[in-house]
């Protein structure tokens, strides 16, 4: 990031209790680059003026209400507001505060997914465009130096024609609602159509899956017949899905995501085929990336050494041998955002290249996913087209 002084952050959610606002903070936080000095950390005025204490920011700083802080803080001078906020409240807010704070003249950062539906983001991209402020959504395991490795390997045609891609998010937690006959606090809202939208689990984590085949392959669905499944009585909303997906240029491809899949974490990982050789990366094991050909053994490529693209080792912090993980992925987005940011404070034109972040057209993917497979499994599997967006 090329400024003479830090970026002031401002957040929206994220108060006691909420792990990724911490995520959020910690990964902001972890190249200097960034500060946190204002911010509405929950609907509840007391709550939120709490979560400022906790943090030691001045109390005059800390808000009852996102439409407060966003007009107190553009009433500030220049050299004390705040550069862009951070947005880590729940998905049916998130285009209500994104929209607030882009008219109010700054910069966002938003969780994923990127909001309650596909023709509310519609809406949010021309907020985005009519502001020209930079819009990062946080799909984070783009971050990772080795996904990073991955895409180039795609780019500079190592794999030769792409055939196949089956990407995975399986995770178990929540079988435990089975178990105890309980279900926990973030089941809780994330079932409930009302916030989380149409879907649970594939707007929680089968959009992260999404998002990682499209970012390291460059493709885009043409196709999804999807399965969806509530194996946890009484919830609205998936907690289970199956897709089959045709990707442009002929690929064909699986994606699945379970949060029923007893005995898994955060299993998210990717498998991709080409006429010359095949690739692997799972999340649970981030600093290794596996090559294999049909006539040749099997390589790992590891982080930090000399061998990786510009953009691997520009992802990485530690010399080799010593790993990486969660945290690095979610600061590598902070940061190229960060460079987003400065550039526009400073009136640099973007470079050729772009930056390397998620933006409000990858959300707008993430979201006709979500919906496309949502509607696929009521109709009984059937194969519907993506639609434009």
């Amino acid at each position: 990031m090329k400024l003479n002084r830090k970026l002031r952050m401002g957040m929206v959610g994220g108060g006691r209790g909420a792990f990724i606002g911490s995520v959020h903070r910690m990964a902001a936080r972890l190249d200097g680059e960034i500060d946190l000095v204002a911010g509405c950390f929950s609907a509840d005025p007391e709550k939120s003026k709490a979560s400022g204490a906790d943090l030691f920011l001045d109390p005059k700083r800390v808000y009852a209400t996102y439409q407060e802080m966003a007009k107190a803080e553009a009433a500030l001078p220049a050299d004390q507001r705040i550069d862009f906020v951070s947005i880590v409240t729940r998905n049916n807010t998130h285009a209500a505060v994104a929209k607030t704070f882009l008219e109010a003249g700054f910069h966002v950062v938003c969780d994923k997914p990127l909001c309650f539906s596909l023709k509310e983001g519609l809406k949010l991209r021309e907020v985005v465009k009519q502001s020209s402020k930079v819009f990062a959504l946080t799909h984070n395991y783009t971050g990772y130096p080795m996904v990073k490795e991955a895409r180039d390997w795609v780019r500079t045609g190592k794999l030769g024609q792409l055939t196949k891609i089956v990407v995975e998010y399986p995770q178990g937690y929540a079988i435990s609602a089975l178990e105890a006959g309980t279900i926990s606090k973030i089941a809780n809202w994330r079932m409930d159509p009302n916030v989380s939208g149409v879907s649970n689990c594939m707007g929680d984590i089968g959009t992260h899956a999404h998002n990682l085949a499209r970012y390291i392959t460059g493709l885009e669905v043409e196709e999804i017949c999807a399965e969806m499944s509530t194996f946890i009585p009484g919830r609205l909303l998936d907690d289970d899905g199956n897709c089959l997906v045709r990707w442009s240029g002929g690929v064909k491809g699986i994606l699945f995501a379970s949060q029923i899949s007893s005995g898994d974490e955060n299993n998210i990982n990717i498998r991709v085929w080409g006429t010359k050789g095949s690739l692997q990366w799972f999340q649970e094991n981030p600093n290794e990336l596996i090559w294999k050909k049909h006539d040749a053994p099997q390589q790992i490529h590891r982080r930090g050494n000399g061998y990786h693209c510009d953009a691997a080792k520009g992802a990485i912090r530690t010399p080799f041998a010593h790993p990486e993980g969660f945290i690095e992925a979610f600061a590598n987005v902070y940061r190229s955002a960060a460079t987003a940011i400065a550039d526009s404070i400073e009136g640099r034109k973007a470079p050729k290249a772009g930056y390397d972040f998620p933006t409000i057209d990858d959300g707008l993917a993430g979201m006709a996913f979500i919906e496309t497979s949502i509607k696929s499994g009521k109709a009984g599997a059937k194969w519907l087209k993506f639609p434009k967006y």
